[in-house]
This record gives structure tokens, C-alpha cells and sequence, in this order.
């Protein structure tokens, strides 16, 4: 019993720590979109420049997910996960002390670095530090830090910013980060020596990978500026297909891939990340649009739509570590197509919206889709790295966070095409509300029948007990 309770207790600490760099991630993707216009003002620069301080961290986690899932499995998820804080913690610093924009953007450079090194990692090293009859409650777990970290940003990050300045906002990433390593470097344990340690690391996969995902989000973030069927849209796009071609011919004949394509031979896993692209796809249709409601339809303040914003995230807080438990038991296909159908449920709430709604109604739509997601998500996640072979839980990892970023960056690019379109133009300055309600109809009910094709597709997928 003695050994049992130690063995518990490391488990906490390794999750802990887990937790930890997951939360601080997640919290600097969202806490800094709250004071663009502080920081823009501070340095006395155009809107199109000072976006680059969200969008350059985003860009960079996402490209290199893959990449340091990769590392991960070749050099120990330990190592470079520790490394990732290493970067992630000055980076901080470089930001809250920068004296420029430019610096500023630079510092966001390596912050997305570090970001993608400690996302591409953290659940593989779960898996890898509990039990498998826990593996499901783990995730669930890191999925409320997450869900926390996302809904705390920013309400935190406006208050940080009244009381002490903006610059705050990274300094409070130096005692999580500091915190997150020691309690890693301790207790995290390190990976036994494997063959496939010997395997070289695929630098041409790499590149090839990280120019296709930026040139498919440049094209994605800026279709609605540029126009969807305008040259340099559709140059971009073809320009990321070419890339993404030549990243799968490269990683069919290198000796030692970066992503081994075998991996998605196998149904549950690559059912698994089909469910994850369309989940994360209709989560951002409720994040972009919702806002676009409250504020410019129903006339709220910024502050009174972020924290009814916040139900959908305390959802998602509760619900993810039950979900999490529940397929521990079960097994995941269950618990998965019922998120999944609960997030259809939620959508057909919230395309009911109009001018006359009550402020309950709208909680309500949220809190269902929160629901939806979080038990929908720990079990497919679970699902999709019971699957990967040892040698190979890295990767899957980053193909799994890699998976989240292209679907929320396709949703919100598909929630703005509709909300311009319906607009009649490619600004929402200036439209009328009745147009804005027809929008938001027209979006989630569009997301609710993807959801509900996302349904048949998590329930089609085998079942595979992982333990």
C-alpha cells in the first residue's frame, strides 16, 4: 500500500507539472488577444502590425507540432519537454521587457517555440507516467488546464493589465514555467533507451512541413481580406498543396520519416483525428461567432460578452475529467460519439438565436457545447495515443495538437466567409443585426449538421480498449 500511495503520488506530480506547461500555453493564446489595442497604443503602431503579436505565436506552435513530436520520440519526451520550458520561461521575459514591436513579434517568435515543444509533448508523457486504467482521466485532466488556462486569459489578462501594465502578462509565465520545470525535472521519469533512438530525424520532412501549414494558414487567416477566389488566395492555397504533396512523397521514401504514415492505417486512429479536425472546426464557429452576437447583434460590452463567453469553459472544466473517467471504463467510442452529438444538440441552440433571445438561452447553448466537447475530446484523445506503438506516442501527439489548431484555424476561417458573405461584404462594420442573426443561423446550423456527420463518423470507428 505504501508503494502504491508513492506510486499515486508521483503520478499528481508528473501531472502536475503536465498541467502546468499545458495551462501556461493555453493561456497565451488567449490572454494576450485581450490587450492588442493596450499594446498598440504603447508603441504607437497600425492595427495590421501589432495583430502579428498573436497571430506569429499561433503560426509557429502550429507549424512545429510535428516536428518536436518527432524529437520527442528520438531524443526522450523528458528532455524536450524541459527544453520547451527552458525556451519558453526567457522568452517570457523578452517579452515583457521588449522595447520595440519588432522585438516584441521577435520574442512571440521563440514563445510559439517553446509552446510547441511542451504541447507536442505533454501527452505523451501522461501516457507514458500512469497507469493505462487512468489514461482516460489524465487527459481529462489536462484538458480542464487547458479549458482553464483558455477561459482565464482574458479576464486575467485585462485585469493584470489595469492593476500593473501589460508587460505583466508575460512576467506571470516566469513562476508557472519555473514551477512546471522543477517539479518535472523531478519527477517526470526519463524513457528507457529505445532502438528506434537510432532513427535520424527527417530535416527535409520538416521544412516541407512547416512551409505547407503556414501557407495554408496565411491562406486561411486571409481569405476573407484577400477575397476566397482571388489570385493570391488561391496561389497560396495551390502553393501549400504543392508543399503538402512534396512533405508526402518525402515522408514515404526517407529511411526515418518524420510522420510515419502507417500510423493512419489503423481505422481508430485515423477516425480518430478526422472526429478531432471536425470538433475543433465547430468549437471555433462558437468562439468567433457567439462574440459577433452579443456584442455587434445584441449590443453588449466587451466585458458582458467575455464572461458569458466563460459558461462554455467552466463546462468544459467540470465535464472533461468525468468524460475522461467514464472511458477508463467503457472504452472511448461510447463516451466520444455522445460528446460529439451533444456538440450537434448545442449547435441547433445556438442557430436558434435572434434579437429577442434570453440571456438564459444563450448560456444554455454554450454550456451544452462545452459539455459536448469536453466529453467528446479525453476520450478520443485517449482513443488516438492508445493506438500509436511505443516508439511512436511523440508523434502522435503532435499530430494530435497539430489537428486542434488546423481545425479551430478552418473554423473560424469558415464562421468569417458566412458572417461576410451574409454581410455583403468582407467587413462586419456597418451590418445590420437582423443580417448578423441570419449569419449566426446560418453558421452553427451548418456547423450542427457537421457535428452531426462527425456523430457517424466517431461511432463508425473500431473499438480498441487500450488496457
Amino acid at each position: 500500500m505504501p508503494r502504491k500511495r508513492y506510486k499515486d503520488s508521483v503520478e499528481i506530480r508528473v501531472l502536475l507539472s503536465v498541467g502546468l506547461g499545458t495551462f501556461m500555453s493555453a493561456l497565451d493564446a488567449s490572454v494576450v488577444n485581450t490587450v492588442l489595442p493596450v499594446i498598440r497604443a504603447d508603441y504607437r503602431v497600425p492595427v495590421e502590425v501589432i495583430q502579428w503579436v498573436s497571430t506569429t505565436y499561433l503560426l509557429i506552435m502550429g507549424s512545429l507540432l510535428l516536428t518536436f513530436g518527432r524529437l520527442g520520440d528520438l531524443r526522450g519526451h523528458k528532455r524536450v519537454y524541459l527544453a520547451g520550458l527552458v525556451v519558453f520561461v526567457p522568452a517570457s521575459v523578452l517579452c515583457g521587457i521588449s522595447p520595440s514591436v519588432e522585438m516584441l513579434i521577435a520574442a512571440r517568435v521563440l514563445q510559439g517555440i517553446g509552446a510547441a515543444i511542451v504541447v507536442s509533448t505533454a501527452p505523451a508523457i501522461l501516457i507514458g507516467s500512469v497507469h493505462p486504467s487512468r489514461m482516460g482521466q489524465a487527459l481529462g485532466l489536462q484538458a480542464a488546464m487547458t479549458s482553464i488556462g483558455l477561459a482565464l486569459g482574458p479576464s486575467l489578462g485585462g485585469w493584470l493589465t489595469d492593476q500593473w501594465g501589460w508587460r505583466t502578462i508575460f512576467f506571470m509565465n516566469v513562476p508557472v514555467g519555473v514551477s512546471a520545470f522543477a517539479l518535472g525535472l523531478r519527477h517526470i521519469p526519463g524513457e528507457k533507451s529505445s532502438p528506434l533512438r537510432k532513427e535520424t530525424f527527417d530535416r527535409v520532412g520538416a521544412l516541407l512541413f512547416l512551409a505547407a501549414f503556414l501557407a495554408l494558414q496565411v491562406a486561411l487567416s486571409r481569405g476573407n481580406d484577400w477575397g476566397w477566389l482571388s489570385a493570391p488566395t488561391l496561389g497560396v492555397f495551390a502553393g501549400s498543396a504543392a508543399l503538402g504533396y512534396l512533405f508526402l512523397r518525402q515522408e514515404t521514401t526517407a529511411t526515418s520519416p518524420m510522420l510515419h504514415l502507417i500510423l493512419f492505417r489503423n481505422r481508430l486512429f485515423s477516425f480518430s483525428v478526422g472526429s478531432a479536425l471536425v470538433n475543433y472546426i465547430c468549437m471555433a464557429s462558437v468562439l468567433f461567432l457567439v462574440p459577433f452576437y452579443l456584442i455587434q447583434g445584441r449590443g453588449f460590452s466587451a466585458a458582458k460578452a467575455g464572461m458569458v463567453m466563460t459558461a462554455q469553459f467552466l463546462s468544459m472544466v467540470v465535464a472533461a475529467p468525468v468524460s475522461g473517467r467514464i472511458a477508463d471504463r467503457i472504452g472511448s467510442r461510447g463516451p466520444a460519439t455522445t460528446g460529439m452529438a451533444i456538440l450537434a444538440v448545442g449547435l441547433f441552440i445556438l442557430s436558434a438565436l435572434n434579437g429577442e433571445s434570453a440571456l438564459y438561452f444563450v448560456v444554455i447553448g454554450l454550456v451544452v457545447t462545452g459539455v459536448g466537447v469536453a466529453i467528446f475530446v479525453t476520450p478520443n484523445n485517449s482513443a488516438m495515443l492508445g493506438t500509436a506503438p511505443p516508439g511512436r506516442k511523440g508523434i502522435a501527439s503532435g499530430i494530435l495538437a497539430t489537428s486542434r489548431l488546423l481545425g479551430m484555424a478552418t473554423g473560424v476561417s469558415l464562421a468569417g466567409a458566412i458572417l461576410a458573405g451574409v454581410g455583403g461584404g468582407r467587413s462586419t462594420h456597418g451590418i445590420p443585426p437582423e443580417r448578423v442573426f441570419k449569419a449566426i443561423h446560418i453558421g452553427f446550423l451548418a456547423a450542427g449538421l457537421m457535428a452531426s456527420a462527425g456523430t457517424v463518423l466517431t461511432a463508425a470507428r473500431n473499438e480498441r480498449r487500450t488496457h
